[in-house]
């Protein structure tokens, strides 16, 4: 407790009173939760907003370190590979949302860990739960020559803006933002609830095409385009009108249909931008202004460091190969980014130091990149120094050539950590990748071709867009179950907000998987024409040509033993899914509610104190949405949205006459998007949030007097 205050005063020392606050209050919530005081479920949505996520082990956490478009320092590279050794296992995971996982917490310890990260500008708030996730860019976001201009301070903005925004806090599911830096669309903006592509229209003004409602999961979902041209200043509105919109509409009940895909599916794009007009009146600000140089490093790149005389005994060959796939040529003359491929994402803390040192002697030591594809980009390294980073990155075996290749699988975490993995998904592509440099090395320099692999059908390892996917599965044969994968193929990136996804077409037990690689690689190699791209060749032959192809490696009637056992496994497999934090303990669900409405009026005070009065306003907000909830609920009358809530309110109390409130419980809370954020109307909505809980609370006790009478 001790080491944790001492933390603490570090972080208020610096100014940052809000994120003191922050960490107390999980602080707080843990014990809370420990004696029983808050409901389960409740309390896992708390400790996820605050990045904190129960791993498949019982009572063990995974810690998700939101690091805004992959940005990170080698100063923060050092602090994160200190916390990993403190309170982890040594191990830094890369995550194709551009953040570092490290696994294997104890929840009691997460305050501490988190003030710790935080006096080196480190947040963990948001990585998780049903918030606004962290913010991803194109990693060459500022040194591409291809790009308009540098999406990097727009990406910086909506992280700032964003986090801790009342209306972003207690979503029906999670929303991601992505900031492609050109049409290429490198950050896959095509699968996010918001996506953005940088334009400069005839005027020569910025702005940015808008894609909205994408998504992989289970159904996954395209992208659709909200605006061919949106001018800069106006993104942040838009978002924030969206957020509000989605969270007020958007499903609550169902989890498998409550992300923004759904809703934009349900009603259409052209209503969910009427709902956002009519929101305009209530958000913060009508107009942002991006500040361009918050991330700018045009005018400070690193100075020409002094290099050895004596060049490195650099094999020519492994060296060539690796100048062609893990280099570019920046914009800014003279100097190169350098990818580094980090096999599943994963890095040891120890070598993470040494990479830090690397990056201090020849690249840009505040600025490199975490790639979505789970590596680094390291920025400004000049040419001359080109040998000599190869080298040091040798020795840290951090130079595989193949950076975003057909070699560079992606993969979740799947059976190792997470609740939800059927199949490892790791295991399995150390085998994959073995065999394409084993046996088709040509493949390192193919950039057609992408292989994703996730542990589930959730999509964290995206094989819902690739041109070769898998997720894990499995499949019984009599009383025995097979660990299994499901391949899918001709996914992909098209470029400008357009993307194709992929075909479920076979399962076959996990352990083929390599022959099955083969296969499709062999029948490529023998049967497209000239120069043919693999998802042209796919849709030539049809799903079901590679179907009948494949079919013999998915006949269950010649399993062999192995074939019992899933990867990096000795055991006989069996299906297995994580167990999540147990309170133990009964808890009043309309009493948390009544709670937690209480918590938000409080905050509501604070925040009107603080001048911040829209953020005041939809703390009421919320307390109204709580407080009504818990009536509904004590009534056994379960809601799927707010917008539905606030009607049922008045079918179940308003209109029935067993609640007066002067009108409709709908006009009241409903004045919330027809009123600018103002002092007056700020101070007015939270007298009236505050009286209507303290008359819903009266009601209930007035009800259960009645009952016990009885």
């Amino acid at each position: 407790m001790q080491s944790f205050r001492t933390e603490l005063e570090l972080i208020n020392h610096s100014g940052k009173a809000l994120v003191e606050k922050d960490i107390i209050e999980l602080d707080r919530k843990i014990s809370e939760f420990r004696e029983g005081k808050i409901d389960e479920s409740r309390f896992k949505s708390l400790r996820l907003a605050r990045g904190v996520y129960g791993q498949r082990q019982q009572g063990i956490q995974m810690v998700r370190i939101k690091l805004p478009f992959g940005k990170i320092s080698t100063k923060q590279l050092l602090r994160i590979a200190d916390i990993s050794d403190e309170y982890s296992n040594g191990n830094l995971h890369l995550t194709t949302r551009q953040d570092i996982q490290i696994h294997h917490v104890s929840l009691d310890r997460t305050p501490e860990l988190w003030a710790k990260l935080e006096q080196d500008d480190i947040t963990i708030r948001e990585a998780c739960g049903n918030t606004v996730r962290n913010v991803t860019a194109s990693p060459e976001a500022g040194i591409d020559k291809d790009e308009p201009f540098d999406v990097s301070p727009y990406a910086y903005a909506a992280f700032s803006y964003f986090l801790r925004k009342p209306f972003g806090q207690e979503l029906g599911r999670k929303v991601k933002i992505a900031f492609s830096n050109n049409d290429k669309d490198t950050a896959l903006t095509y699968i996010h609830d918001f996506g953005f592509i940088p334009k400069i229209n005839e005027q020569n003004e910025r702005g940015f095409k808008v894609l909205v409602g994408g998504g992989l999961g289970a159904q996954p979902f395209l992208a659709q385009t909200a605006y061919e041209f949106l001018p800069e200043n106006q993104l942040i509105p838009f978002v924030e009108a969206g957020i509000r919109v989605f969270d007020r509409y958007g499903e609550r009940v169902s989890r498998h249909k409550a992300r923004i895909k759904y809703l934009i599916n349900k009603i259409g794009v052209e209503e969910f931008l009427k709902l956002i007009a009519e929101e305009w009146k209530a958000i913060l600000t009508k107009t942002y202004e991006i500040d361009r140089t918050v991330t700018s490093n045009d005018n400070a790149p690193p100075s020409k460091k002094v290099l050895p005389e004596k060049q490195p005994d650099n094999d020519i060959n492994a060296y060539s190969a690796w100048l062609t796939t893990n280099t570019f040529k920046q914009k800014q003359e003279g100097y190169y980014g350098v990818y580094i491929k980090v096999t599943l994402g994963d890095i040891s803390s120890d070598k993470a130091r040494k990479l830090a040192s690397v990056i201090d002697t020849y690249a840009l030591p505040d600025d490199s990149r975490i790639t979505i594809n789970q590596g680094f980009l390291l920025k400004y390294v000049l040419k001359e120094a080109l040998p000599f980073i190869y080298n040091e990155l040798k020795n840290l075996e951090l130079a595989t050539p193949g950076f975003d290749s057909t070699g560079d699988i992606t993969a979740c975490p799947g059976t190792s950590t997470c609740n939800l993995a059927i199949s490892n998904s790791t295991n399995i592509s150390l085998e994959l990748e073995k065999v394409i440099y084993e046996e088709y090395p040509e493949l390192i320099y193919n950039h057609d071709v992408k292989i994703k692999i996730s542990g589930c059908m959730n999509s964290c390892g995206q094989h819902g867009i690739a041109q070769i996917g898998f997720h894990g599965s499995s499949f019984k044969v009599g009383i025995n179950v097979v660990p299994a994968v499901q391949l899918l193929l001709g996914g992909g990136t098209l470029g400008d907000g357009n993307g194709r996804i992929a075909d479920k077409v076979i399962k076959v037990a996990t352990k083929r998987a390599p022959d099955l690689l083969r296969t499709l690689f062999n029948d490529f190699e023998k049967n497209s024409l000239t120069d043919e791209y693999f998802n042209s060749y796919y849709d030539r032959k049809g799903k079901d040509y590679f179907y009948q192809l494949l079919k013999p490696l998915a006949d269950s009637t010649n399993l062999k033993e192995r074939d019992y056992t899933d990867w990096g496994s000795e055991e006989k497999f069996q299906t297995a899914i994580g167990v999540g934090e147990c309170a133990g303990v009964i808890i009043d669900l309309v009493q948390t509610l009544f709670y937690e409405a209480e918590e938000k009026l409080v905050w509501s005070a604070e925040v009107f104190e603080a001048k911040q009065y829209g953020d005041s306003i939809y703390y009421s907000y919320a307390a109204f949405i709580h407080a009504a909830k818990g009536l509904l609920l004590d009534n056994q009358v379960h809601v799927n949205t707010h917008h539905t809530l606030i009607n049922d309110f008045d079918k179940h109390f308003t209109e029935t006459g067993l609640f007066n409130l002067n009108g409709s419980f709908k006009d009241i809370v409903l004045q919330i998007n027809k009123n600018e954020p103002s002092k007056e109307f700020a101070e007015t909505y939270f007298e009236q949030a505050k009286n209507f809980l303290e008359s819903v609370k009266e009601y209930r006790e007035a009800k259960k007097a009645t009952l016990i009478e009885k």
